[in-house]
């Protein structure tokens, strides 16, 4: 299940209301989400090889329309030395397209990027001049197409590619729908070279191969992947490390872990690939350990075993030092790990600020950086220089706004682990007055909440005069492997009592009212959601999105059940006890809770018949309940509408139940 939902992880940018702000004025649900679709969303960071600019894109709503634009994506680029962004694009400089991933060629002459502006819907490969120009289009490609590189010698283009796709890419789409003989259709995502002088095109990887990441080898004649036969969504928790031929497409297997495995990178002198190793409830939702495989004969060693970090990325200075971005309590941080001879390391923090960094570059041997830096209190944009003096360079989201007060790091005992969370005050905190508190659930359960200036729920909540709390409990991120791992087997029991007791520190912190508590969630937060219906009555209302409330009917269910397998040790046909001890269904008699369920239709993640299964439960046992599914949405509802609706429903639940204590 996914942590990177739409209402977790998109981040609403601006200048937070501490103590002290003006007088409390009425904030509708439409100034929410008007703030909300103002703020662009920085990524694809990419610094030219001399590290003297850096390009980048931004998504965004249409000024002109925002509640009603679609989200759109454009490209800049910017020098370092005090020069003004400029975009790049493959149509009018006026219009709106999707236009992505920037990638600079080895020389740094050539910018590559994604676009669809001269064919709607359909990304296209195009090449620009780094000093501006008109784009020329490389190639013609039918399907889904995404991670575009360079070869190291600047004459070939790789992207992954689903000729032909039926759906958008990924587990977190809408399904495609059912029907004919079923299994009978796998769309695989191949590794494809393009020549960025002819266009012609070439498979590297077999049909029957999901590549789900790459990276080249210092000589262009290898690529390291990390790939499955098979259906793509499911199989990624099963993923080998190989290094394949470019030129003959041969695949030699390196690693077969029974760990998941992410960004491949290799290294400079061409004799170790790295890639980020542990156990991940979703693909793109990364943390791990960082280990050093041997490129020829898959040889590993763990080299940052035991340290309290969840490896998030990373990037290549030389052949004995690394970057990377990594969780740690409560934010994200770039740290440098140094590799001795003798086989040592040493880990050092670059940054501390607490902060998320979603996307990050690096160029000259690491001697510059470029990243996007986001906090509660300051809005996502690009940072880049040496290390240790970072500036700003962009100015996208000046003069936004946020919806809620400070933001607190709360750190408590429970058992023997220490846990930490997030406690948000509402926007006109007045420490004279009790408030109700809402608490929100991350997903995945393999993620973590870190600073990001709010999701629209946060603004959502705390503009209404809640408190809102965000737990990031054992099986979370940020603590090293063995916090991460550790509610393997034990769903619903040691990271609900983590919230619980971090619940209490919240009442401790600030004036909370006790009698007005909420909790809600997606994705595996959805399921917490439904687990907290059967086990306590200590809140007065509940939100549970894509949740599970019976993991036995769940494995037969759903789309990707190989994710199970690392979670609870064995299938549920060789173990239905494990599956039944964490399942809400189990408990269902003990519901009393109020309770709204929001679903989409088609999620394959988590199937809609899971909603429905507990919404009975709650009307047969007399439960106050709603159920509403959005039509045609995956596992994240992304039609605005569906965005908006979500939000309205969500407050008035709390706003019914928690307005007065009940």
């Amino acid at each position: 299940m996914n942590a990177r939902l739409w209402f977790l992880a998109v981040t609403l940018c601006g200048v937070v209301a501490f103590e002290g702000a003006a007088a409390p004025t009425q904030t509708s649900m439409r100034d929410v989400l008007v703030a909300s679709y103002r703020v662009r969303d920085l990524g694809g960071v990419a610094l030219a090889p001399d590290g003297t600019a850096v390009a980048w894109d931004e998504s965004f709503h249409d000024a002109r329309d925002l509640l009603h634009s679609p989200r759109f994506v454009s490209i800049y680029v910017c020098t370092l030395d005090g020069g003004k962004p400029s975009r790049i694009t493959a149509g009018a400089r006026d219009g709106y397209y999707d236009e992505e991933n920037p990638a600079w060629s080895p020389d740094g002459r050539r910018v590559a990027f994604l676009s669809d502006a001269r064919s709607k819907g359909q990304l296209q490969i195009y090449v620009v001049a780094a000093g501006g120009g008109a784009a020329r289009r490389v190639g013609s490609l039918h399907g889904n197409v995404a991670r575009l590189t360079w070869s190291p010698d600047g004459k070939t283009l790789g992207v992954l590619y689903i000729a032909g796709a039926r759906r958008a890419a990924g587990a977190l789409a809408p399904g495609a729908r059912d029907v004919g003989v079923i299994g009978a259709t796998v769309e695989e995502q191949r590794l494809t070279l393009v020549d960025a002088a002819t266009g012609a095109l070439r498979y590297v990887t077999p049909a029957d191969t999901y590549v789900y990441e790459y990276g080249w080898s210092p000589d262009g004649r290898q690529v390291a992947v990390t790939y499955a036969k098979g259906n793509g969504d499911n199989n990624w928790w099963i993923a080998r490390l190989a290094r394949v031929d470019v030129a003959g497409g041969a695949l030699h297997d390196l690693l077969a872990p029974a760990y998941q495995i992410n960004d491949p990178q290799w290294s400079p002198d061409g004799t170790r690939i790295a890639v980020i190793g542990g156990i991940m409830s979703d693909f793109g939702s990364t943390g791990g350990d960082l280990y050093l495989v041997d490129a020829r004969t898959g040889e590993s060693r763990d080299v940052t075993d035991g340290a309290p970090v969840s490896v998030q990325s990373l990037r290549w200075n030389d052949a004995s030092s690394l970057d990377v971005v990594a969780h740690v309590t409560g934010a994200m941080r770039l740290m440098r790990l140094d590799v001795t001879p003798a086989g040592t390391t040493s880990l050092t923090s670059l940054t501390d600020r607490p902060e998320s960094l979603p996307s990050w570059s690096s160029a000259n041997r690491g001697s510059v950086v470029a990243l996007v830096r986001a906090s509660f209190s300051q809005p996502p944009e690009i940072w880049a220089g040496m290390p240790q003096a970072l500036r700003p360079i962009s100015s996208s989201n000046a003069g936004a706004t946020a919806l809620y007060g400070k933001a607190v790091s709360l750190q408590w005992k429970s058992d023997r682990y220490t846990v930490q969370g997030w406690l948000i005050y509402p926007l006109h905190y007045d420490p004279s007055s009790t408030y109700p508190m809402v608490t929100i659930v991350h997903g995945g359960p393999s993620a973590q909440t870190v600073p990001s200036f709010g999701s629209r729920n946060v603004n959502a909540l705390a503009s209404q005069g809640y408190f809102v709390f965000m737990p990031n409990p054992r099986g979370s991120f940020g603590r090293g492997e063995a916090f991460t791992k550790a509610n393997v087997k034990d769903f619903g029991y040691g990271d609900w009592r983590d919230d619980l007791a971090g619940i209490d520190a919240a009442l401790a912190a600030a004036p909370i009212d006790p009698n007005r508590l909420g909790l809600m969630g997606w994705s595996y937060g959805g399921y917490m959601a439904m687990w907290a219906e059967t086990q306590t009555t200590r809140f007065k209302a509940i939100v549970a999105g894509a949740g599970l409330v019976n993991w036995q009917s769940y494995y037969g269910l759903n789309k990707i059940d190989q994710w199970m397998i690392p979670f609870f040790g064995a299938s549920v046909y060789d173990d239905p006890a494990v599956y039944a001890r964490s399942s809400p269904i189990t408990f269902i008699t003990r519901s009393k809770t109020p309770v709204l369920i929001l679903q989409g239709e088609r999620d394959e993640e988590v199937p809609a018949e899971q909603a429905f299964e507990f919404w009975h439960a709650m009307r047969t046992l007399g439960v106050p309940t709603k159920l509403i599914v959005y039509a045609d949405e995956g596992h994240g509802p992304r039609k605005i509408g569906n965005q908006i609706d979500i939000l309205n429903q969500t407050v008035a639940w709390f706003d019914r139940y928690l307005a007065a204590a009940h």
